[in-house]
C-alpha cells in the first residue's frame, strides 16, 4: 500500500481520535483507513494503537512513532511546496476565525488573497468556538483577546480597540453618562464571554455594570445597542458605519479601555506551511493599514 498515505492516516487518526473523521478528510472510506493502519503496523512489526468502537489509544511505540512522523510529513509538504517555486504557495489552507471579525474584516480580504495566490484553496471556518487546531486539522486560528494556550505559537497581527457606545435613542431616553461612575445607573448590554465578567475594565476606574440583557456574541451586543437596549463595550469596528452616520455615539472618550490583541495561532510542533505564512502576512498588512485594527496614536 501507499506508505506515505498510511503514515498520513496514522497521524491524522492520532490528531482527530477518529477513523471516520480521517476517512471523511482524505476521502478514502473508513475501511481503507483501517487497512492503511494495519499495513503500517505490519511493515513496522509493532502495534501503534489500540482501536475500539469508542476511542483510539496510542501504545508507547505509537507515541514515539507519531513524534517522528508528524515533523516528517510537515517537512515533506514543505519540500513539495518549495519544488513548485518560492513565490507559488499552494494547497489547502484551513483557517478558523471568530464570527464578527470574519464578517467585517476578514471576508473582504478573501477575494484579493485567492487572486494573488491562485494555487491555494481556502477553507475558512467561521465560529466563536475555541477549536483544537491539531484535532480539527486547522492550520491557523485567528483569536481576539489575551492568550491562554501555551501549546500554540502566536503572531500578533492586529489590535481590537474597544469603545463604550450607545444609540442616540437610548441616550435621549436615559441621559448620557459622563464618567464610568455613572454606568451603574444605566442598562448595559453584557457580553457574557467577557473575561472580566460584569466589570468593565476602564484604565482609570474599572466599574461593575449590570443590565437586563446579556449575550455570548459580539454581533448580539451590536444588535442590542442598535435597538436602543442599552450601552455596550465592544471593538470600535463593530460600529464604524453607525458612528459615522450619527446613529451611535462614542461615550466617555477620555476614559479609555485597554485594547485586545489579535493573534494568528498555529501548532507549536507543526511546520508552518508557506500558504499559512502568506495568509498571515496579508492579514497583518491589511490590519496595520486599518485604523480600526491598530493601536491609537
Amino acid at each position: 500500500m501507499d506508505r506515505l498515505l498510511s503514515m498520513t492516516c496514522f497521524a491524522r487518526a492520532v490528531e482527530t481520535g477518529s477513523l471516520s473523521a480521517v476517512a471523511r478528510e482524505l476521502g478514502i472510506g473508513q475501511p481503507n483507513v483501517s487497512r492503511h493502519l494495519a499495513s503500517l503496523e505490519a511493515q513496522l512489526g509493532m502495534r501503534l494503537m489500540h482501536r475500539s468502537t469508542r476511542k483510539l489509544t496510542l501504545t508507547p511505540e505509537g507515541e514515539r512513532y507519531y513524534a517522528e512522523v508528524r515533523p516528517a510529513l510537515d517537512a515533506l509538504g514543505e519540500a513539495e511546496s518549495n519544488a513548485r517555486g518560492e513565490d507559488r504557495p499552494s494547497g489547502l489552507l484551513r483557517v478558523s476565525c471568530p464570527v464578527a471579525l470574519a464578517r467585517y474584516k476578514i471576508l473582504p480580504l478573501v477575494k484579493p488573497f485567492l487572486e494573488q495566490f491562485p494555487e491555494i484553496e481556502l477553507d475558512l471556518q467561521i465560529g466563536d468556538r475555541m477549536v483544537d487546531l491539531v484535532e480539527d486539522g486547522v492550520d491557523v486560528a485567528i483569536r481576539v483577546g489575551d492568550l491562554r494556550d501555551s501549546s500554540l505559537r502566536a503572531r500578533r497581527i492586529g489590535t481590537a480597540r474597544r469603545i463604550c457606545v450607545a444609540s442616540i435613542d437610548y441616550l435621549a431616553a436615559h441621559g448620557t453618562p459622563q464618567t464610568p461612575l455613572d454606568l451603574p445607573r444605566h442598562n448595559c448590554v453584557l457580553f457574557s464571554l467577557l473575561a472580566t465578567g460584569q466589570v468593565w475594565p476602564f484604565e482609570r476606574a474599572p466599574i461593575q455594570v449590570s443590565g437586563r440583557f446579556r449575550v455570548n456574541s459580539p454581533e448580539g451586543v451590536r444588535a442590542a445597542v442598535l435597538d436602543g437596549l442599552g450601552i455596550g463595550l465592544m471593538p470600535c469596528w463593530l460600529f464604524a458605519d453607525e458612528i459615522a452616520a450619527g446613529k451611535i455615539r462614542v461615550l466617555m472618550p477620555d476614559w479609555p479601555v485597554p485594547s485586545l490583541p489579535i493573534h494568528a495561532l498555529y501548532p507549536e510542533k507543526r511546520l508552518l506551511p508557506r500558504r499559512a505564512r502568506v495568509f498571515m502576512d496579508l492579514l497583518a498588512a491589511a490590519f496595520a493599514a486599518d485604523p480600526m485594527l491598530r493601536d491609537a496614536p
